[in-house]
């Protein structure tokens, strides 16, 4: 038994021992997707002033592959050490949904992965072209249902963070739109760019270059408030449709890190995104940082699950994207 003690406080002594040096070597910031995109915009800065505080490298490596799956699964089978990171979106569960649907095994589980830090959460806009007759929800609503069917709306791709929602508000205002899916959030932007659909979804951030120039017009924002980037568009709550969706990008690594190195791993992150390079680099491409602990990312990231996850189930098989 004394032995056994023993080696219990060896563990514990040299895992805090360990964390007092955190980091000594390259912190890997892995994103799941091509280059470009919200998690690139995130990584990048965020691995520059990693370096520039702590003098170790911190690389962004993009692994990108089965909608994020790839990426992730990479991580989740890394060493417990703290040194590779995940930077994502909803994509991280909403995969594993879809999977749920058609009775395949994902190449991870949420339960092989912990929250570290949320750093923003964008609320999508509901878009159209600014030519469009639709001036806003009420508007589309009608001519949707007079033109059974025949509108249509882009997205990123089956059951992603665009067409999820989408389909949660068509589905809450009795109308129905053709989709069509694209591969990620800027191509689906695209795509109502060139009046190929009628609707799109897109985080401020994404659009906010084309609400800005007159392009498009954002006719409500699913948030449960007005965002201080966008404040005269009002959001979907305040029109009657419980709908709250967030292109949220966080931090996970592997599960089980020892506590004392999860604790070192969370206080370097919290310090890179109150540097000021990091919040100039956010207010520059019109992101609101929105930093979160592991804690209370844990209680966002559960209850978000729980909104969207329902979504999933609504729009059921698609036997097109099995």
């Amino acid at each position: 038994m004394q032995r056994f003690l023993f080696l219990v406080f060896q563990i514990v002594f040299c895992s805090s021992c360990i964390a007092q040096e955190y980091p000594t070597r390259a912190i890997s910031l892995i994103v799941p997707n091509p280059p470009g995109g919200m998690n690139q915009i995130h990584a990048q800065p965020l691995g520059a002033v990693i370096e520039k505080l702590y003098k170790q490298p911190s690389p962004v490596i993009n692994k990108p592959g089965g909608t994020a799956a790839a990426g992730t699964g990479f991580v989740a089978n890394q060493p417990a050490d703290g040194y590779t990171l995940l930077v994502t979106t909803p994509n991280l569960y909403l995969a594993i949904e879809k999977d749920k649907l058609f009775g395949i095994r994902s190449p991870y589980t949420l339960e092989q992965i912990v929250p570290v830090a949320l750093l923003s959460a964008d609320p999508l806009a509901v878009c159209v072209q600014a030519e469009s007759p639709i001036k806003s929800v009420k508007d589309m609503i009608a001519l949707a249902k007079s033109k059974q069917g025949a509108m249509s709306f882009s997205s990123s791709g089956p059951y992603g963070i665009i067409h999820v929602p989408t389909s949660m508000l068509l589905e809450s205002a009795g109308i129905n739109m053709r989709h069509v899916p694209t591969t990620g959030g800027g191509p689906a932007i695209i795509q109502l760019l060139g009046g190929h659909v009628d609707m799109t979804l897109g985080g401020v951030a994404a659009v906010y270059s084309h609400i800005k120039s007159g392009k498009f017009r954002a006719l409500a924002l699913t948030d449960i408030k007005r965002s201080s980037v966008v404040s005269d568009i009002p959001t979907l709550k305040e029109m009657g449709f419980d709908i709250e969706a967030y292109l949220w990008v966080g931090l996970f690594t592997a599960a089980n890190v020892p506590s004392p190195i999860f604790t070192k791993v969370r206080e370097v992150i919290r310090k890179a995104v109150y540097d000021q390079s990091f919040k100039d680099a956010m207010t520059g491409v019109q992101v609101v940082i929105d930093y979160r602990d592991a804690t209370e990312f844990k209680a966002f990231f559960d209850a978000d699950y729980k909104r969207l996850s329902a979504g999933v189930k609504s729009i059921g098989r698609l036997e097109e994207h099995r």
